[in-house]
């Protein structure tokens, strides 16, 4: 997700939006539809920053920000001077909304150029549902109570958040299946007879 999310060019006004963007669906686990539809005003960046999501049936949930992320928003936010609270906070170059089918693709150059640089990653499929379901796992890994997890994702009941489970635990077993049992049988000891000789010899 690192490399992901570091591979858009710094340098250019879409690299900097797309950069933002992936972080903030990795941040929140959102799904494209919510991301692409938040506002600058549902963002607050100041002592805890927070991000107000709108899912579906306009249910609106909050979700707390990782500081790095809020970071990368602050910095965003400075290429968009004019913006209102009421302006998408990820555009088009016009200003419009984003389509999904813009940030699929724009992902998709994101994954070719992270995986020059981080081969491991040639031949994954790699969605925006990926990302939401990595954000998931990796909540799990780090300690994070399932309801919260359901709550983050906006879930309308836990038992859809425990599919996680399931896959943190196959996970979990396909580590330890390749990890060689410790030869613990041992033979007895025989010393050589240099060794009992100087024994005796004391």
């Amino acid at each position: 997700m690192e490399a992901i999310i570091a591979a858009p060019d710094r340098r250019s006004w879409v690299g900097q939006r797309d950069r933002a963007l992936f972080s903030v669906l990795y941040s929140t686990g959102a799904r494209v539809s919510e991301a692409i539809s938040l506002r600058v005003g549902d963002v607050v960046l100041d002592v805890s920053p927070v991000a107000h999501l709108y899912g579906k049936g306009r249910k609106r949930r909050s979700v707390p920000l990782w500081k790095a992320t809020a970071k990368t928003i602050r910095q965003w936010i400075r290429q968009l001077p004019k913006a209102s609270d009421e302006d998408f906070l990820f555009p088009t170059r016009s200003g419009g909304k984003l389509s999904r089918s813009s940030v699929t693709q724009r992902l998709a150059v994101s994954v070719a150029e992270a995986t020059r640089h981080h081969p491991q990653l040639a031949g994954r499929a790699i969605s925006l549902h990926t990302i939401r379901h990595t954000t998931a796992i990796h909540l799990l890994q780090w300690g994070v109570d399932i309801t919260v997890i359901a709550l983050w994702l906006g879930h309308e009941s836990p038992t859809t958040t425990h599919i996680y489970l399931e896959v943190d635990m196959a996970m979990k077993e396909e580590a330890l299946s390749r990890l060689q049992p410790v030869d613990v049988s041992s033979s007895r000891y025989r010393p050589p007879d240099r060794l009992l000789a100087f024994l005796q010899s004391l």
